[in-house]
């Protein structure tokens, strides 16, 4: 099997210590013309610590991949997959809700 690259081992690395089921991380990478993509995705358990309060963890997740991508000459960016069977709710839907509401009231 094939060495993982650098920013792919320290990505897994660090999730695979932060959350309660480290055998249900998966991190998918591409590579493009606009850089380096890794697709991370959890246990919906532990989406909570992965994103953190206000997103603090997610963006220092962000920050620490583009300082390794920068010593590597490439521009990393970071997307956290929804677990299947979130009961988040997307921004359009509660836009779509809170449109209906406002349509039913007299």
């Amino acid at each position: 099997m094939a060495e993982l690259p650098v920013d792919q081992k320290l990505l897994e690395f660090i999730i695979k210590n932060i959350v309660s089921k480290p055998e249900a991380v998966q991190v998918d990478r591409k590579v493009d013309e606009m850089g380096v993509l890794l697709s991370l995705k959890v246990d919906p358990d532990d989406m909570a610590q992965i994103i953190g309060r206000q997103g603090s963890m997610a963006k220092a997740l962000r920050t620490i991949l583009k300082v390794a991508g920068a010593k590597n000459k490439a521009r990393v960016n970071l997307k956290i997959e929804e677990p299947a069977g979130s009961s988040r709710v997307s921004r359009e839907a509660e836009k779509m809700a809170e449109d209906i509401g406002n349509d039913l009231k007299i």
